[in-house]
């Protein structure tokens, strides 16, 4: 692609560099310089203008970004006709973002005429929702460098995931200081949570807070409720792997993944699984309806996106989500929300 100033004699064909205005008429950047505009021009005694001229192998702006867009486009993912070098992605459906992050760094690393920027991995969006652009930042690439950046992140290297788990097995344990009323308001928190995705709860099963009884609700939950995932709100915060909500996970037949996560809110997090259904042991914060570490796990395994333990513990670099003022520093004291995280 040659760039520079060109006599207007000469630039009939070329593409404007920059907007021109000439006889009444404007010409933007990008578009092809006409007659008229070189009329225009020479008549107001204008001798030079700022043009592109695309040289052999050379691809346009616009036809570049789509080519990108598309070789990056997965499944649940459509491309926006492309305009002035930008071509950019919506989500088809309801899920979560699943980035290749590799494969992105490594397409912004062959040319700064070739830039891609996504949502952040694993957020979740909704149908309609840009997730991503493809800007091409001069009028033109060579093919040779399109080609590099296409081939540097596999085909597909940006895909939504849907939410596939549609029923959700609730059970929310009893102690003496917990009112009846937060058990109801933090189902219709998880439910308002749960609306984007499609699931609902088929399962409100409240229990003692001991063991055994966390076991049977959890059984019935997912045997005869039908549920495929479960979630488990304690009446006091889940303070070791040994304590009332995994073990009640292991006397169900069930395993404990891991537990405690680098987000606050959303510390005191316990992961599980019962056969192929996942148990979230919740924390504290998810009875709020602001958004928490709680959050992050519920959406990928409503999406049947694995999470493993080395996911948990990578999502400490922007785990911290909000200053809560409210926590005793040292914790002393009466028991907080906060403490609960």
């Amino acid at each position: 692609m040659k760039f520079g100033p060109v006599p207007v004699g000469s630039a009939l064909g070329l593409i404007a560099a920059h907007t021109i205005k000439a006889g009444g008429a404007t010409l933007r950047k990008g578009r092809a310089i006409s007659p008229e505009t070189i009329a225009g021009l020479a008549a107001e005694g204008v001798r030079d203008l700022v043009a592109v001229s695309l040289e052999p192998g050379d691809v346009g702006e616009d036809e570049a970004a789509e080519t990108l867009a598309r070789h990056l486009a997965g499944t649940g993912l459509r491309c926006e006709p492309p305009f002035t070098g930008r071509c950019n992605l919506f989500a088809v459906g309801p899920g979560v973002l699943v980035v290749d992050r590799a494969g992105i760094d490594a397409v912004n690393g062959v040319d700064e005429a070739i830039t891609a920027a996504t949502l952040p991995p694993f957020k979740p969006v909704v149908a309609g929702e840009m997730v991503a652009t493809i800007k091409i930042i001069p009028y033109a690439v060579p093919g040779t460098v399109l080609a590099h950046a296409c081939a540097a992140a596999p085909a597909g290297a940006l895909r939504v995931s849907p939410y596939r788990r549609r029923r959700v097995g609730v059970v929310s344990t009893r102690l003496p200081s917990l009112k009846e009323t937060t058990v109801d308001r933090t189902l219709a928190a998880l439910a308002d949570r749960l609306a984007p995705t499609g699931a609902e709860i088929v399962a409100d099963r409240r229990v003692p807070h001991a063991a055994g009884a966390v076991a049977e609700a959890l059984a019935a939950a997912t045997a005869q409720d039908g549920a495929d995932l479960a979630i488990v709100f304690g009446a006091s915060a889940i303070a070791d792997r040994r304590d009332v909500i995994p073990a009640g996970i292991a006397a169900a037949g069930g395993a404990v993944i891991h537990f405690g996560m680098p987000v606050d809110p959303g510390n005191l997090l316990l992961l599980g699984a019962l056969g192929d259904v996942p148990v979230i042991g919740a924390p504290g914060c998810a009875r709020s309806p602001k958004e928490n570490g709680f959050d992050w796990v519920l959406h990928r395994l409503l999406a049947d996106l694995p999470v493993t333990r080395a996911d948990i513990v990578a999502l400490g670099v922007g785990g911290l989500l909000m200053e809560i003022v409210s926590r005793p520093q040292p914790r002393s004291g009466e028991p907080s929300a906060a403490d609960d995280a």
